[in-house]
C-alpha cells in the first residue's frame, strides 16, 4: 500500500493510525468443534457470529490476518440503503414485488446497523446524512427522476436538492444537484469492525486471528482447515468476500476483486473542514468510476475513488488522487495527503448481492459491490436466521441468480478492464 504509516497489527491507513494498537487474538491450534464455523472476521462474519451466539449457538470465527483486515477495516465508511446494483436489475430478475421486498430488507439493514452501534456502545463516530451528486445534466435528470421513483414505488423519502440548495451544504461548484438521504450516514470502518468483534466475544464467540483457512471439507459436518488446526461444525459460513481464494471455486468465478483507494488530508481544523461539508454528510458522485468523500472526526477530508480493475495500484496514484480531490475542492490546492491506502471490494457481473448456500449446511455472502457497510450486517443477520431455521429472506436473495465472469482465469480480468474503460469514457463524454 502506498501509505508510509505502517504498523504491525493492520494494513496502513488513517483508520489504523487513528486507533490504538489492538491486542492480538490467539491463532487456532489443533482440532476443535463448534455449532457454526465462520470464515472471516469482517462485518458479515462477525455479525452472523454475534447473532448466532445470541441465539445460543457455539461459534468459532477464523480470520486469516486481523479483525477488519480486509474491506471491513479499509472502506469509505459510507452507509446507505440499497445494494450495488440499480433496483431495476432486481425488478428484472425477481419482479416488482420481490425487488421491493429486498429494498425493504436493505432499509432494515441500515436500521440494524445503527441499533447495533447503540446497543453495543461501539465508538465509531457515526454521522447522519448521505448525498448522491450529479456532475452532468443527464445525471441530474436521472437522479431527480430516481428520487421521485423511490418515493412512488418504494415509499422511500429522499430529498431532491437543486444546485443552490446543495451549495449551501457542499462548497463545490462541480455538482448540479443532489439526492439526499437523511437515513444514510458514515462511520469509522475499522473502529466499527473492532467494536463488533468485542460484542461478539462478549456474547461467547471465539475469534482466532492469524488463522487462514486452507480448505473447506464438505459433508454432513463441514470442516474448516488451517495450517495448524481445524474446526468441525454443524454449519459453516464463508464470509471472505474479495479475499476468498481457493476455498470455493464456484463462488470465485462469480466475483471479481476490484481495487479502490482513499486518501486522508492532514487535519484541516474544524472551521476549514466544515466549510467544505457544512452538515457533515457523506457524498458520492454518480459516475461509474465515482469519487466519494466525507469528513473525519478529527477534521480531515477523506477522499476516495480511482478504482483499479486490475487490483493493482494505478501508476501515479497520489498525483491522480490529489487532482481528483482538487477538482472537487479547488480551495484545497495547498493541501496534500497524509495517508493513502486501498484494498479490494467484491463485485458481481450485475452488481447484485450474491448470498446463499453451497450446501444445506454451508452458507456464503459476497458481491457487496461497494455498498457493504450496511448490507454486510444484513447478510450476517439473514444467514444467522437461516441457520436457526428461518430461511425465507435468504431464499429471496438466492433467486437473483448470478453468472460467471467471462474469459476464465486468464482473460476475465482483461475483459473487465476493457469494459470498465468504456464506462469511464462515457462518464467523460456525456
Amino acid at each position: 500500500m502506498p501509505d508510509a504509516h505502517a504498523r504491525p497489527d493492520h494494513p496502513p491507513s488513517w483508520y489504523a493510525a487513528s486507533l490504538p494498537p489492538s491486542a492480538p487474538r490467539a491463532a487456532l491450534q489443533g482440532a476443535t468443534r463448534a455449532d457454526v464455523a465462520v470464515l472471516g472476521a469482517g462485518y458479515t462474519g462477525l455479525t452472523a457470529a454475534l447473532a448466532l451466539a445470541e441465539k445460543g449457538h457455539r461459534v468459532t470465527v477464523l480470520e486469516a490476518a486481523r479483525v477488519g483486515w480486509g474491506a471491513s477495516g479499509r472502506n469509505g465508511g459510507q452507509a446507505l440503503a440499497g445494494y450495488g446494483c440499480d433496483l431495476q436489475v432486481l425488478e428484472a430478475r425477481l419482479g416488482a414485488a420481490d425487488a421491493r421486498l429486498l429494498f425493504d430488507f436493505s432499509r432494515d439493514g441500515l436500521r440494524m446497523l445503527k441499533e447495533r452501534i447503540a446497543r453495543h456502545r461501539i465508538d465509531c463516530h457515526w454521522r447522519d446524512g448521505h448525498a448522491n451528486v450529479a456532475i452532468r445534466p443527464r445525471q441530474q435528470r436521472a437522479l431527480r427522476a430516481d428520487t421521485e421513483r423511490m418515493a412512488q414505488r418504494y415509499d422511500y423519502p429522499l430529498q431532491w436538492w437543486d444546485r443552490a440548495q446543495l451549495q449551501r451544504q457542499l462548497a463545490s461548484e462541480r455538482y448540479l444537484g443532489a439526492q439526499y438521504d437523511p437515513a444514510g450516514g458514515h462511520l469509522h470502518p475499522l473502529a466499527y469492525a473492532q467494536g463488533l468483534a468485542r460484542a461478539a466475544e462478549a456474547a461467547g464467540v471465539v475469534v482466532h486471528e492469524q488463522s487462514p483457512v486452507t480448505r473447506l471439507q464438505r459433508g454432513p459436518r463441514p470442516v474448516l482447515h488451517t495450517a495448524r488446526g481445524r474446526v468441525e461444525a454443524d454449519f459453516a459460513v464463508l464470509a471472505g468476500n474479495a479475499l476468498l481464494r481457493g476455498i470455493a471455486p464456484e463462488l470465485e468465478t462469480r466475483m471479481m476483486p476490484v481495487g479502490t483507494w482513499i486518501g486522508a488530508t492532514p487535519p484541516l481544523g474544524a472551521e476549514r473542514a466544515h466549510a467544505l461539508i457544512r452538515n457533515d454528510m457523506a457524498v458520492a458522485d454518480v459516475n461509474w468510476a465515482l469519487d466519494y468523500f466525507r469528513l473525519s472526526h478529527d477534521h480531515r477530508l477523506l477522499f476516495g475513488g480511482q478504482a483499479s480493475y486490475s487490483a493493482l495500484p494505478p501508476p501515479g496514484l497520489r498525483t491522480a488522487m490529489l487532482r481528483r480531490m482538487r477538482r472537487v475542492f479547488p480551495q484545497l490546492a495547498d493541501v496534500g495527503l497524509d495517508h493513502l491506502w486501498g484494498g479490494c471490494i467484491d463485485i458481481t457481473r450485475n452488481r447484485a448481492p450474491h448470498w446463499g448456500r453451497l450446501a444445506p449446511n454451508v452458507y456464503f455472502a459476497q458481491g457487496f459491490c461497494g455498498h457493504g457497510v450496511a448490507s454486510t450486517g444484513l447478510a450476517g443477520e439473514i444467514i444467522a436466521a437461516a441457520i436457526a431455521g428461518q430461511a425465507q429472506r435468504l431464499d429471496v436473495f438466492e433467486r437473483i441468480g448470478h453468472r460467471r465472469f467471462p474469459g476464465g482465469p486468464a482473460l476475465r480480468m482483461p475483459l473487465l478492464v476493457a469494459a470498465m474503460s468504456w464506462y469511464k469514457l462515457r462518464d467523460r463524454l456525456w
